[in-house]
Formats: C-alpha cells, structure tokens, sequence
C-alpha cells in the first residue's frame, strides 16, 4: 500500500458526551429482577469475536504472589530421575575408581583455608612490648653476574659466597620497634622480595627469605609469636609462588605444562632450574631457614621426580624433632601441615605423624627450660597454652579432615596417655566431626573431668563439646545426664562474660533436646549471674544469641510465653535500641515460621486490616514513620508492603486535600518524602504486575500533587520494568500466559500519559516513544498479535495529543496541550508517529497474508478500521481509502461478526448526518457487506 498520510480528526467533548448520553426506558418489574437467573444462548455470529480476550478482572488477579512449589512439580520428580540415572550405570572401571579415589583426595571447600584464619590470629595475639629484627643491609654482591662475564662454576662459588655473607654477618639489629613498626618492617621486606625478583637478582631474594625465617626462631616477646609467624610465612608463601612460576614457566615451550604433568615431561632445563633451588637451601646452615625454605618450595618436587614430594615429607617431618623450643617447634609443624595440605592432602601418614610427634614434646612445657623462660617474660602459664592454640588446632584440622572415625579413637587414647592435656583435648574436639565427638560425649565429659584446671579452665573445655553437640545429637538416653554434667561446670564459673560465653553455647543444646521446663531453667539460672551489679549491659550480644537460639526451636506464642523465666530474661535488655531489636527479631521469626501460603495470606490480611485502622489524625509525619517501621518489620510479607505502598499514596493525597493553601513547601517536602518511600519500597516486591501497577499508581498521585520530576522518575522505572516481564506467571498454582495482563497495563499506561507533561530536556513525547521502543524490543510469544495491538491502542492516545483541548487534565499541571499550544512542529512529531505505527500494522498484516492466518488478519483489519473511523480525518483522501481497503480485508473471508458489521455500518450512518461529518456519506457508500458461502 501506498505511504498513510495521518491527520487526527478535531474533537468536540463535550458534545459527544451529551449525545451519547443513555436513553431512559421504562422497565417491567414483572419481567426483571436482578437474582433472576439469566439464560445464555449460543451464536454462530460469535465466531469473529477475537479469541483469548481477558476480562477487566482479570489485571486484579495479576498480583497473586506465585505459588513457590509450583515451579518445582513441572517435571519428572527428583527421586525418580535419581531412580532411572542409577539404573542406567554401569559398574566403575578401574581407571573410574583411580580418578575417585584421588578425587577424594583432593581437599574440598568443606576445608576452612588457612587465610579465614589469619586475620583472627592476628587480632587476637598482639603486645605492647618493644620489638626488635635483624635487617641484611644489602649489597651488590647480591646481583648475579652474567655469563659473559664469567664461567659457570666461578657464578656459584660467588653466590654460595654471598650466602656465607649473609650467615656470617653484614646485618643490623633495628630494636624498640613497636608492633605497628614490625609489621610495617615486615611488608617492606616482603615488597623487597617482590622487587628483587622482579629485577632477576634472585640470590638477593634469597636473601630476604631467609632472614625473615631466621626470625621464627626469636621468642623474645612470646605472646606476639603467632602473629609473628603469620607475618613471616606470607613472606614464605610469596617466595615459593615466585620460584615455582618460575621453573614452570620454563617448561611452557613449545606449550604449557598440564595441571596433571609428571616429572618426566619437564625438560632438563627446568629440573637443572630446580635442583639448583634445593642445593642452595641445603647450604643453609642453620636448621629453621633451612626448613621454613625448603617447605615453601615443596610443590617444587614435582618436577624432579614422581615421588619427590612423598619422600620429602617423612624427612622435613623428621627435621623439625631437632627443634628445642617446643612453640617454635608446633609452628614449624603447623606450616609443613598446611603446606602439606595444599600440594600433597593425600599423604596422611605424614599427617599423623606430625600429630604424634607434637604430643611428644608436651612435656617440655613444663620443663626448665620453659618455665624459666617464662618467668623472665611475666607470663602466666595459662596465657601461654593459648600460643599454641592456632597451630594445634589447624594440625589437628589437617589431620581430622575426611579421617575415619577409628583415628578419633587413637588421638583419645593417646590424650589419655599424656594425664588428659586440656589444650590438646580442646583442639580435638574443635578438629574431628561432630558426629564423632557427639557419640562419644560421655566420654570426653570424663576426660574433662580429670583434666588440671590450672593450665586450661573445665569451663572452655565444656564450651568446645558444646559446640560440637549443637551440630550432632548424641544418644537419646545420654542427653539429659551431659546437660546435668555441663551445667553443674558452668551454674560454678564466677565471672559472668566467662560464664555467659558458656551458658550462651549450651542453651542450643538443651532447646533442640528439651521442653520448656529445661529451658526455663536454663534461663533462671542466667538471670540469677547476670543481674548482680547490672552484668548484662556488657553481654547484650550473647543474651541476643540465647534469644535467637529459643525462636529457632520455639514457634508457639503460647509455648514461649508460658515460660515464667522468658519475660524476667526480656526484662535485662533495658537499652532501648537493644530491646527494640530482640522484640523484632521476635516478630520476624514468628513470620518467617508460616511457611505455607494460605498462612501468609491470612496472617497478611490480619495485619494489613490493622494498618488501614491506623490513624494519626493530622500528624501526617507521624503516620510516615509509622509506614517506615511497619515496612522494617513486616519485609517478608508482600501484600503488606503493598498495602503500606497504597496507604502512602492515601496519605500523599489527604495531605495536599487538608493543607491546601497552606504551608506548601513544607507540604510538597511531605509528598516527596511519600513518593520517596514507594520508590524505595516498590523493587523488593516480587511480583512484576504488582510493581507496574504501583509504579503507575504512584506516578499518578506524584503528578496529582505536581511534583513532576517524582511523576516521571515512577513511570521512566515502569518502563524499565517492562522488558522483566515473563511469557508466564503462576496464578492459584497454575502457568497462565502474562500476555493479557500485560495488555491491560500498557492501555492503562497510554491513557495516564496524555496528561503527562514532556520533560524539558528529554525530547517530543519522549515516554511515549520509550514504551513503543519496549514494546518493539519485547519478546513476545510466538504467533501473536499483541505487538500489533498495542500499536493500534497508541493511536487514540495520539490522536487526542493532537487536540486543542485535551479530554482531561490535573489541576495546576501544564499538560502538552499549554507546553506546545498546538505548536505545527508538535503536531507533525505526532501524525509522524502516527504514520509509522500504522505502517508497522500494515506490514503485519501482509505477513499474515502470506502465512494464512486469515482470521487472525481480518480481526485486526477491523481493529484498525475502527481506529481510523474513531480518531482519523477521513476527509483525507489517502487515510479515507485505507478505511475502505481495511473494511474489505477484514470482510474478505467472511470471519467478520455480521451484527458488529451492521451496528457499525449503522453508527456511520448516523454519524454522517452531522455537519461536520458529511464526508462520512461517501465512506459508506463504498462499505459493503460480505459473508462466507
């Protein structure tokens, strides 16, 4: 068809309403009433009605949240897809059985790396005494020479001399260094390693590495060494990501190195590379640089030989028994264990054999050499155990990790041997699983029991079985006599942080076995502790975790309430900020426990009934912050925030009708405020038509109280939304196609904008543009015509744009018809638009020519036709004969409703006999009827 010429036809309102003013008719009482039961009956003619119409009620129902187990009963049912994918496997080949088992291996994410471990040892092991360290104050004979300059062998002769250099002297003691100090020291040299390997003088990095180790063998300042030795070893660990880079970087020509590669696909080259690494370590003569170096190129084994790394372990293990000090001594341990881990999980043995051969050096704790040391430095037995916390504990992480339940046995024995060392049965019920620490509960309560309370208080040995037991049940008749066991250690423990950091860990483990009789007892007997000399105010964070740790195995109101001890343990939180929070986490939990949505629902229209009764008078400030908590507290719950969302709009609304005239700034601040809320609170909902529909809303309430910037900010976020909207939502647990409803909000959308002012930096009709370019943009189901629709929906928006006097409008809003008065420009922006939107139609059409769609084709045709006969000057020649073609498409076949084709034949008739109107004579005159024969 040739290009359409667009012209709007003008509009008298007012006039067109009277006349189509309902006609008064007598009605029969006798034949009418409205219970009466009404009879439908079937037409033929019916057939040209367009299929899969939605009824106005429906966009209300567009708001169901979606049913959240109805997305996980679309398939076949998880237990028999496990059912037939076990059925059909074959039995595991041998070469299957070799990959799982090493698989197995490997260490998984279930392993608590070593660097969530750093930064707590670092913050917990720290001193206000003065440091010290011994710096190499470097020279150039730490550059390599070249091998221009010289032979091969007079190159290592000259870097074991630097080495001897750097053993026998050339270094400078810094002292008084404060922590801070030391550590900065500490990273400088690290960044100095970085550097000199950078600018190829390795021997010098060397260098630097092992200085720093020689540090680890400094107990001056004893309670810093752990962090110390976190210090250094970041230090080691970045030399031995160097050198392995290195001698792997070697071995990537012609092509890289798989992650899998042996020992013999690496050249001569990098294994040359590599032995000389490890004969410069072996001329190290001191045995801790020696060590520390040699474990941190560990992983380097792998390119000398096939069990390199195997063989090395048993021997640096062996290494560290000629450690005097036995801190220094658990430490070194503790980085080969976590080296260990990274290159070689599966070398278990040595594991274990680390273990066995720290608890041979427990003696030496209470040996001479150890107290006097201790004595000189002021430390108290007690505080130094815990030095060896860190490193036992991850020895002990290493050796429990995957190890079967026999192992567990073994390490009991063997505490049993040493007279139940509390450090070391502390560490092994933090180390090993749950499960076995949980079935053998009565035992370690025995073995606490005969531990010496000096070094290791029975209340921290109580806590860490605890914990254990909060995880895994142990068994059912043994339960309440561990309770009595712990509780008689813990109702004894004087200081009260001492004693609720206890309590705090045992009240899961009575909630989850116990009635409510247990816990309120449980509960008396904190109250009795923390109340003297107001002891609470320091412990609110424990108190708050015994509170959460009741909701998690209490859900009944009356069950919680019942309890005599529960409102007195209320009564300790009398920091109002604090209380305030415990009685919200209260509410949530209760909430959060209605897992089933008819529940939900129920509880939401509760709520949601007390909200709307809600009233502070004129206060409308105070009725915001009311919404701003109510929304805080009830987050889990969408249908009250839409509901808060509504009752803001209310409340924008009530505000402009009661201050009308008065303090209008401070009002329109007010509104704002308003719009603010929804606009923060409308994303968190889950449904996506409940989010159109209140961005709408809101929208329009921002433009009724004219804040302009808030009106377009609401409907610039509806279109953004759009393209999120699925092909399918779930309503009442059923998938319905979103096409209807979406539908419904475009046409609502296109009628809000007519009075929606242009912004004045965006451009003509530039929200108007931005939906058609959504709509453009949108996938759309296959086979429909939704597109199409609304294109043809656009056209009476734009048609009445283009009046002198716009259908309605907001008080005290410019609308488009004052911006542009109808300004020539203006107007040819819109029959432009108007064009090419028809054009899209028409090119849809012919597509449906081509693929036989005739129905869909002709019903579209009419759609159009009564659009062009509505809004458009037919006077036009051009738009006059596209009416007619349109008609006639849309009879063509037949599929056209006979009585809409004659009720519309008979309103231009009518039509035409107006003045203004006549044109519509010749249009009728060229419409005919047509049926199917």
């Amino acid at each position: 068809m040739a290009a359409v010429q667009w012209h709007s036809r003008a509009r008298r309102y007012e006039s067109e309403l009277q006349s189509c003013g309902l006609e008064v008719a007598p009605v029969e009482f006798s034949d009418y009433h409205p219970l009466k039961s009404i009879t439908v009956t079937d037409s033929k003619s019916r057939r040209g009605a367009r299929k899969g119409s939605t009824s106005s009620s429906s966009s209300s129902s567009s708001s169901v949240a979606p049913d959240p187990l109805s997305s996980m009963l679309d398939g076949t049912d998880p237990l028999s897809m496990f059912a037939a994918a076990s059925a059909s496997e074959s039995p595991p080949t041998l070469s299957q059985s070799r990959k799982r088992r090493e698989k197995e291996d490997e260490v998984g994410v279930d392993f608590e790396p070593w660097s969530s471990k750093r930064g707590e040892i670092l913050a917990r092991f720290t001193t206000t005494e003065k440091l010290s360290i011994n710096l190499f104050m470097g020279s150039e004979k730490g550059k390599a020479p070249s091998l221009a300059s010289s032979a091969v062998s007079e190159k290592v002769r000259t870097r074991l001399e630097e080495l001897d250099d750097l053993e026998e002297g050339s270094q400078r003691e810094l002292l008084n260094l404060s922590q801070q100090d030391y550590v900065n020291r500490i990273e400088e040299l690290n960044q100095s390693l970085k550097e000199a390997w950078a600018s190829d003088q390795k021997v010098k990095a060397l260098k630097i590495v092992i200085q720093c180790s020689k540090l680890l063998s400094d107990t001056a300042v004893i309670q810093f060494y752990p962090s110390k030795f976190v210090l250094i070893t970041d230090i080691l660990d970045t030399f031995g990501r160097l050198v392995y880079e290195r001698i792997w970087s070697m071995c990537s020509d012609p092509r890289p190195l798989p992650d899998s590669f042996t020992a013999d696909e690496v050249n001569d080259t990098a294994k040359e590379t590599c032995l000389n690494w490890f004969f410069k370590i072996a001329s190290i003569r001191e045995l801790i640089p020696r060590l520390y170096v040699e474990v941190a190129l560990l992983k380097c084994n792998r390119f000398l030989t096939k069990c390199g790394i195997q063989e090395t372990v048993p021997r640096l293990t062996a290494m560290i028994r000629g450690i005097g000090d036995p801190l220094v001594a658990v430490y070194a341990r503790a980085y080969l264990c976590r080296i260990g881990m990274e290159v070689a999980p599966h070398l278990k043995d040595s594991l274990n054999k680390n273990f066995f051969d720290l608890l041979g050096t427990f003696r030496q704790i209470h040996g001479d050499s150890v107290q006097n040391q201790l004595v000189l430095q002021r430390v108290e037995i007690p505080v130094y155990l815990t030095l060896y916390s860190p490193a036992i504990h991850w020895i002990l992480q290493c050796v429990s990790y995957r190890a079967p339940e026999a192992l567990l046995t073994e390490m009991m024995e063997r505490c049993k041997k040493l007279g139940n060392n509390a450090l070391l049965l502390n560490s092994v019920m933090w180390a090993f699983r749950a499960e076995f620490i949980a079935t053998r509960a009565t035992d370690f309560i025995g073995m606490i029991k005969d531990c010496d309370e000096a070094g290791f208080p029975q209340h921290l040995l109580f806590g860490s079985l605890g914990r254990s037991l909060a995880c895994a049940d142990p068994p059912e008749a043994e339960r309440l006599p561990i309770l009595n066991e712990a509780w008689k250690v813990i109702t004894k423990v004087r200081s009260p942080q001492d004693y609720i950091n206890c309590a705090e860990i045992w009240v899961e483990f009575t909630c989850r076995h116990f009635t409510k009789r247990e816990v309120n007892t449980v509960l008396s007997d904190i109250i009795k502790h923390m109340t003297p000399d107001r002891a609470f105010e320091d412990a609110y964070p424990q108190l708050q975790s015994v509170i959460r740790k009741i909701l998690t195995y209490f859900h009944d109101f009356s069950v919680l309430f019942s309890m005599e001890r529960f409102l007195p343990f209320m009564d300790m939180f009398q920091k109002d900020s604090v209380r305030v929070g415990v009685c919200l986490s209260i509410m949530d939990v209760f909430i959060n426990a209605l897992t089933l949505e008819d529940e939900k629902r129920s509880l939401a229209l509760l709520i949601n009934g007390f909200i709307r009764m809600v009233s502070f008078g004129r206060d409308f400030e105070q009725q915001l912050s009311f919404c701003v908590e109510a929304r805080a507290t009830f987050c889990n719950l969408e249908p009250v925030l839409v509901q808060l969302i509504h009752t803001v709009n209310q409340l924008a609304m009530e505000t402009r009708r009661v201050m009308r005239g008065s303090h209008s700034r401070k009002t329109a601040a007010f509104v704002r405020a308003c719009a603010a809320y929804s606009f923060i609170t409308i994303p968190s909902l889950t449904s996506i038509f409940s989010r159109l529909n209140l961005y709408l809303l809101s929208g329009q309430v921002a433009l009724a109280n004219q804040c302009l910037s808030q009106a377009d900010a609401f409907l610039k976020a509806a279109v953004s939304v759009l393209p999120e909207v699925p092909r399918s939502i779930s309503i009442e647990g059923k998938l319905r196609s979103s096409e209807g409803f979406l539908l419904d909000f475009i046409n609502n959308f296109l009628s809000a904008l007519l009075v929606v002012p242009d912004h004045p930096e965006a451009g003509v009709l530039f929200l108007v543009r931005g939906l058609l370019n959504m709509v453009q943009d949108y996938t759309w189901e296959d086979n429909s015509d939704a597109k199409v629709h609304v294109y043809i929906s656009a056209l009476p928006l734009l048609a009445a744009m283009s009046q002198e006097s716009y259908l309605y409008s907001i008080p005290k809003v410019d609308s488009n018809e004052t911006l542009y008065g109808g300004d020539p420009k203006f107007l040819a922006e819109i029959n432009k638009l108007c064009e090419t939107l028809i054009g899209q139609v028409l090119d849809h059409l012919k597509t449906l020519g081509r693929d036989e769609s005739i129905h869909r084709q002709g019903s579209l045709a009419f759609s159009l036709f009564g659009c062009l006969l509505a809004h458009g000057d037919l006077r036009n020649n051009k738009l006059n004969q596209l009416a007619v073609n349109l008609w006639n498409l849309s009879h063509k076949q037949g599929y056209c409703n006979t009585r809409t084709s004659v009720r519309t034949l008979e309103f231009i008739k009518h039509q035409a006999q107006q003045p203004d109107m006549v044109h519509l004579s010749d249009v009728l005159h060229r419409l005919t009827l047509q049926s199917r024969t």
